[in-house]
């Protein structure tokens, strides 16, 4: 009689939610030895990384290096000797693995020997995904028999394919399927991706674990929410987003044999499925009743925490991760700085933020004030650096060539750079990482100066509509029980203050319809006249479509910024600077 007829042993599966870093090979590596030992002391069974954790995810051209390549399959061996010292579980990481070509692989290993890799056969080339610059795409499914458990391994977007390898390996008899993942963030994406989960384990039949990366790493956020599905389709554990977690459960087998007796539909796929089946003797090591575990499903947080909690992780990881310390931020008692200072403030540490306030002569008292207020109330340092003397200099050594044309835009130019000049002064002399303030609405019309607000090594708020801020400044201000964010800042008009009496309506449309005109073009690709025909005014349409299409060589020029729309600037919304097709021109006829 085979294993298989014989009753499912229950296991004991772990998920590594870690935050590795991309080509830092011994940090990495020791990271994934420290989950080894706490899963074996834990006596799991099963423990799973997730994709390229050896590596971090996404390498790009660090792939390209063939030293880079070998280094990682020299790391990959000192992992397999840490599974020496608990024998009887099995480890699945992912790597690089480097045959003739490049493939994105799960390492099987198994008591200090590497038993086989999985290949990732769906390489996602849209969005932020390139994989196909990288890898060869792997063409094997395969079943491991491990204890009386069959198990199928897979690879974040193979698992999003109703018809690819975790179907393929459910409906030929695996009783859990586990998809290690690097799948970065954007706002409310688990709702998709556990509606897939559920899916394909209702579908199959089978135990679904999911174990996916978190950190930030350049401009993408990873947000975690491993989880484990039952086979009708349940979630039965699930880890906390944004942070690292070890999620340990008992998973019960039997469950997906009695599923499979109840559906026919899964006796017939499984008569058409034959992957072939990996054997792994080991004594099973039964789980001890007395210690039995107690599975914990972590709560979904809401869409404006989980956003806030993505630009504080992406801040934290990206000037920690670059080897800074401090940050500095030009606070003007507006929401925007407001809310990039609360966020560095809460990701780093006040006694890691600074604030300078950097007046010109349009500058309000309540700005003053209100940045001042905000600066106590976050216990944060703060320097007064007025820029007038700067501007004044300038705009004296311009009117020989310019004559009155220094006034006007260019003046209130001057002011912007005049600001740059001075917060990238402090940023080279004391080594602090300059945060810039602007938002998603005003990248998107070009309402920012190159060289001036835009200058800085990071730009938090860059893929946060305006509209978001005033919600996430009022969350923040909930969380705190008070009003952190000053009440003058959320509630005045919006204005760079570069002229009397500037309003941001002065050239934009008020940000509420703004927006939403913006969302319809950047995020979901609709045209101009479908816009128009949804309902918006035509004339803010025109002139928001003619913004966005005219100001592409200022987002070029950005800093990078945290991804937490569907469609960022950059990475996933590419346009050509040199562009002769726009929709908001007067239509021309090929006849002409």
């Amino acid at each position: 009689m085979s294993v298989n007829a014989q009753p499912k042993d229950p296991i004991r599966l772990a998920l590594s939610q870690l935050n590795a870093r991309v080509g830092d090979l011994q940090y990495n590596a020791s990271q994934i030895a420290s989950a080894i030992y706490q899963a074996g002391s834990s006596g799991a069974h099963v423990l799973a990384f997730p994709e390229l954790a050896l590596t971090g995810y996404p390498p790009e051209d660090l792939l390209l290096r063939p030293k880079f390549i070998a280094e990682t399959q020299t790391a990959l061996l000192h992992i397999a000797e840490e599974t020496r010292r608990f024998p009887s579980m099995l480890v699945i990481v992912g790597f690089i693995e480097r045959r003739a070509v490049l493939f994105n692989s799960a390492a099987i290993l198994h008591n200090g020997e590497l038993i086989a890799t999985y290949q990732k056969q769906y390489l996602p080339n849209y969005g932020v995904f390139d994989e196909n610059r990288y890898f060869q795409q792997g063409n094997s499914t395969f079943l491991i028999q491990f204890h009386s458990a069959l198990i199928g391994v897979s690879i974040c977007e193979d698992i999003w394919y109703s018809a690819g390898p975790a179907t393929i390996q459910g409906y030929a008899g695996a009783d859990l399927l586990i998809n290690i993942s690097a799948s970065p963030y954007h706002t409310q994406k688990w709702v998709e991706r556990e509606r897939m989960l559920a899916t394909r384990a209702g579908d199959t039949g089978a135990l679904l674990a999911y174990v996916n990366m978190i950190g930030g790493q350049d401009e993408l956020v990873f947000d975690g929410g491993s989880c484990i599905f039952s086979e009708t389709g349940a979630v039965i554990a699930r880890s906390p987003v944004f942070t690292e977690d070890l999620l340990i459960a008992d998973l019960p087998l039997e469950g997906a044999f009695r599923q499979r007796l109840r559906d026919p539909r899964l006796r017939q796929a499984h008569m058409e499925q034959t992957p072939h089946i990996i054997h792994v003797p080991v004594a099973y090591t039964p789980i001890d009743a007395s210690a039995k575990l107690v599975s914990h499903i972590a709560p979904h947080i809401d869409a404006d925490e989980e956003i806030y909690e993505a630009l504080k992780l992406g801040v934290r990881d990206y000037v920690q991760k670059n080897g800074f310390h401090d940050v500095v931020i030009g606070v003007s008692g507006g929401i925007d700085s407001a809310l990039t200072a609360v966020i560095a403030a809460d990701a780093l540490g006040a006694e890691h933020t600074h604030g300078v306030l950097l007046p010109s002569q349009y500058s309000s008292e309540g700005s003053l004030t209100d940045a001042a207020q905000l600066a106590k109330n976050l216990g944060i340092q703060t320097y007064t650096l007025p820029i007038q003397p700067i501007v004044d200099v300038v705009a004296a050594t311009l009117k020989e060539p310019l004559g009155e044309l220094v006034f006007g835009l260019t003046y209130e130019n001057i002011q912007a750079r005049s600001r740059g000049i001075t917060l990238m002064a402090l940023s080279n002399a004391l080594n602090w990482l300059v945060l810039t303030t602007g938002n998603k609405s005003e990248m998107s019309v070009g309402y920012a100066t190159l060289y001036g607000d835009m200058a800085g090594g990071f730009a938090v708020l860059k893929d946060v509509w305006k509209t978001q801020v005033y919600r996430l400044a009022l969350f923040r201000n909930a969380r705190a029980g008070f009003d952190l964010i000053p009440r003058a800042s959320i509630e005045k008009a919006p204005s760079a203050e570069l002229r009397p009496d500037q309003r941001d309506t002065d050239s934009l449309p008020p940000y509420e319809i703004l927006d939403p005109i913006l969302q319809a073009y950047i995020e979901d690709d609709i045209g101009l006249e479908e816009i128009i025909n949804l309902g918006f005014d035509e004339h803010y349409a025109r002139r928001a479509v003619q913004l966005t299409d005219k100001n592409e060589y200022k987002r070029r020029q950005a800093p990078p910024g945290v991804k937490v729309t569907r469609r960022a600037f950059g990475r996933d919304r590419r346009f050509p600077l040199t562009n002769g097709y726009h929709e908001w021109t007067v239509k021309k006829t090929y006849d002409q």
